[in-house]
């Protein structure tokens, strides 16, 4: 049921069907007993700012943002946590009763999380890591990545100049796609930051092959699980990490920023959005 006490908080982004994000909090509402609502909103990109300036005051707890609107929904907080600062783009939105609206940047440990869990032994101070796209997930990767200790960010970007402005930021080097290869050449870890390959949509085509043995291959995108980026990775036999184990790993402290306790850690949330991508 829901009622006037009902605590609303939701994932916006275009597209949005995909986002397996309201599985997870809704079965963590559930199990925790908390009178709560996780909701999807497709906003298109000409009213984005107005949607967000529309929920300033708290009626809505908080949002997780998706693509495309990391960068923007940055630009529209009051006040930034030191992850959402660094990185250049915040993932979480929190609307305080007062009318301010705070920003936070939970992929990294999202990210971070699920290199710890798929990727054992991984260690991002032991090389150079290529994170592949310049946008909202990419800002937030090569942030955590920085803040990991790795000692070096390469940036690899169709569009040069944009991969440039997060290394102008952050340090480390930009590349354009067409000397991707040079990028993953001593790589420990390549990360797919794009939505290339997302429910099939386009096809990224890099030279994996050009990776080291040990490096790990992870894409953001999870819907196929399996994309043609880590089936190719796979075939290589390099390790994999997948974006729903990033996704959940942002989801903790997002939920726990919007409803005010962590998630029940006894439900298996990536069971269900498995079996939710399956049926798909």
């Amino acid at each position: 049921m829901i009622s006037g006490a009902t605590l609303l908080a939701g994932v916006v982004g275009n597209p949005i069907a995909h986002s397996m994000s309201p599985i997870l909090h809704n079965a963590w509402l559930a199990a925790a007993g908390i009178d709560g609502v996780y909701a999807p909103f497709r906003v298109t990109e000409d009213r984005f700012a107005s949607f967000v300036d529309g929920l300033r005051g708290g009626s809505v707890r908080g949002l997780n943002v998706t693509i495309p609107f990391k960068e923007r929904a940055l630009s529209l907080a009051d006040r930034a946590g030191d992850r959402a600062t660094m990185a250049g783009a915040a993932n979480v939105l929190v609307f305080e009763a007062d009318g301010t609206i705070v920003a936070d940047n939970t992929d990294g440990l999202g990210l971070l999380a699920a290199f710890a869990e798929q990727a054992p032994g991984f260690d991002p101070k032991a090389g150079p890591v290529a994170i592949l796209g310049a946008g909202g997930g990419a800002r937030g990767a090569a942030a955590a990545f920085t803040a990991a200790g790795c000692r070096e960010v390469r940036i690899v970007n169709r569009t040069q100049a944009r991969a440039q402005a997060i290394t102008d930021l952050l340090g480390g080097e930009a590349f354009g796609l067409h000397r991707a290869a040079a990028a993953f050449e001593d790589a420990i870890a390549v990360v797919n930051a794009t939505s290339a390959g997302l429910a099939g949509e386009g096809q990224l085509d890099v030279p994996l092959e050009a990776t080291p043995a040990a490096c790990v291959v992870m894409d953001m995108v999870y819907k196929p699980l399996v994309t043609p980026f880590l089936a190719r990775a796979r075939a290589l036999e390099r390790r994999t990490v997948d974006g729903l184990a990033m996704l959940v790993g942002q989801a903790i402290p997002s939920f726990e920023a919007f409803y005010g306790q962590p998630p029940p850690a006894d439900v298996d949330v990536r069971a269900l959005a498995l079996k939710r991508l399956e049926a798909r």
